[in-house]
């Protein structure tokens, strides 16, 4: 086992070595997070609110957003607090831990977006049989799948990495713990493994990137024999799936199915799928669908209300209580 070698912590050199530039990172990373947290959230918290978000569709939209909270919080917390320190050590249980939960929400999400496909083609292609084919505990097993099929995934990934040994070098070309970069500190030939990890990432990658694409290629066949109207919203739905995808699985694809090796671009192309596609879901998803932009108002409406409800409690109460002390 790893653990039992000389290696007890590691040592990230982060996005930059100049404090200056790191100073202006942790403060545009800390906006973007907080952008990702709040953005995400919302999202979760519209559903789940309102009644004409009800179908299957923003069911599994909530649960993706969930995960994307999850997804950049196993990362951009320690990024931020690397920017802040001179020192920037992960022991072996956290790079361990930072990795499983990376990997297990990551492959959640793939998933995820798998069975969101699924769903716009029984949406598209057999809308008569649409409600019986997604009911509401069809849309349960296929969300508890994704996260079965996420664990399994990390399990996988973890349990790889877990043999390796480390008895020396310990400086990892990162601003977090992943697969390759740990590659690359093992003291021992890592190529079977190498192999292994890439049929087990990569392959998952490219094959739900297949089918997805295979999926849509199938739904826009069938949207010709639809009308104008029903075209264009149909296009408009999947139109914001697809650019999630894209944005997901192109990055992940780069990295994950090649030899193992790092490229210097390869911390930029993670913060992409860290950072950036966890923070365009809610705008994605938010701004091109008219029945969540919809729904959002009626939720800030509502709140607006209840905050001034709660004032006018509280402000009646205050001078009550005034007129009995007077």
């Amino acid at each position: 086992m790893a653990h039992t070698y000389n290696v007890t912590e590691f040592i990230f050199l982060g996005l930059s070595h100049s404090q200056e530039v790191q100073r202006v990172c942790f403060v545009i990373f800390l906006l973007l997070y907080m952008a990702i947290v709040l953005g995400n959230f919302l999202i979760v918290l519209t559903v789940m609110t309102s009644r004409s978000l009800g179908s299957p569709m923003y069911f599994f939209l909530s649960y993706l957003s969930f995960v994307e909270i999850c997804y950049s919080s196993t990362t951009v917390p320690k990024l931020l607090s690397d920017q802040l320190a001179e020192r920037k050590t992960i022991s072996w249980w956290g790079c361990m831990t930072q990795l499983f939960f990376m990997h297990f929400f990551g492959g959640t999400e793939i998933f995820l977006l798998t069975v969101m496909a699924y769903d716009r083609y029984v949406a598209i292609c057999k809308p008569l049989n649409y409600t019986t084919i997604m009911n509401q505990q069809v849309c349960m097993v296929l969300v508890g799948m994704a996260w079965v099929g996420g664990f399994v995934h990390s399990f996988a990934q973890i349990l790889l990495v877990f043999q390796l040994p480390f008895c020396g070098p310990n400086v990892i070309d990162h601003y977090f713990c992943d697969v390759l970069p740990l590659l690359q500190l093992a003291c021992s030939d890592t190529f079977l493994i190498g192999l292994l990890i890439v049929a087990n990432g990569g392959t998952l990658s490219v094959t739900s990137f297949v089918i997805l694409l295979v999926s849509y290629v199938v739904i826009l066949l069938h949207l010709r024999t639809r009308s104008s109207e029903g075209r264009r919203k149909a296009l408009s739905t999947c139109g914001s799936h697809i650019t999630v995808v894209m944005l997901f699985f192109v990055p992940c694809v780069f990295i994950y199915l090649r030899p193992s090796t790092t490229l210097p671009i390869d911390k930029m192309v993670a913060v992409f799928y860290t950072v950036v596609t966890p923070l365009l879901n809610p705008v994605i998803y938010s701004l091109r669908n008219a029945e969540v932009k919809k729904a959002m108002k009626k939720l800030w409406i509502r709140i607006e209300a209840d905050s001034w409800y709660c004032s006018w409690v509280w402000n009646d109460a205050q001078s009550k209580l005034k007129g009995h002390n007077g």
